[in-house]
């Protein structure tokens, strides 16, 4: 059998050390040939390595996760991709298949688990953690569904929420995404008419409360 090859995406150079460590020691069917901390530089990678299995925090400054996962497919659309995240809620674990990961774990999962996940990957088969597999049931329940605020959004608006709520400039947002100042500002504008919020305070406060960024992301005072 082929040898798998993986990607960790994950700002914290620990969890990505200690899961490098784990799929070592647990498989040698599957091998780590990059690494990085943010979903931008993940894209970039994924241009330049041969990449079979996208492991990715869904949590993360410039580009989170479920935007990677969804900008990664499009351009691979043989990729896996197994999300990882603190949170067990509905809404994160939809927000994540919907966005075409095959996999979710909950980052206290174990190692065992970790290799049933990219295990699951391989065979082109689906894994939930146990910890979310009940949300997921309890979803496909309700004929609802649970729909996030953020799935109003296009994926460009959502890159652009992120960086406005990390507190980049228009100048630099545009910079990041090559776009033009003229494009992030109707981006911005069309953000708070989806979102009916009427100033960028408002935004950030919005996209903390949705998880697409944490308060350690976010500007302190005097910061620019």
């Amino acid at each position: 059998m082929s040898v798998q090859r993986a990607l960790l995406v994950d700002d914290h150079a620990l969890v990505r050390s200690g899961i490098r460590r784990m799929i070592e020691s647990m498989t040698e069917r599957t091998i780590v040939v990059g690494e990085t901390n943010n979903g931008r530089d993940a894209l970039g990678l994924l241009g330049t390595l041969d990449i079979d299995l996208l492991i990715t925090d869904l949590s993360m400054p410039d580009l989170d996760g479920i935007g990677l996962i969804k900008a990664a497919l499009k351009r691979f659309p043989d990729l896996k991709c197994i999300a990882l995240s603190m949170h067990t809620s509905p809404e994160y674990v939809a927000a994540a298949l919907r966005a075409g990961a095959c996999g979710y774990l909950h980052k206290d999962a174990t190692a065992e688990e970790l290799v049933e996940a990219i295990d699951a990957a391989r065979t082109g088969a689906n894994y939930l953690h146990p910890s979310v597999a009940g949300s997921v049931t309890s979803l496909l329940r309700d004929s609802s569904d649970v729909v996030s605020p953020l799935d109003v959004l296009s994926d460009r608006q959502r890159e652009v929420l992120q960086l406005l709520a990390e507190g980049h400039g228009t100048r630099a947002i545009a910079d990041t995404l090559s776009v033009s100042v003229k494009t992030v500002e109707t981006h911005r504008a069309q953000l708070m008419d989806k979102l009916d919020i009427r100033d960028v305070p408002g935004l950030v406060k919005f996209a903390i409360r949705q998880g697409l960024v944490s308060l350690d992301e976010t500007p302190k005072p005097g910061e620019s």
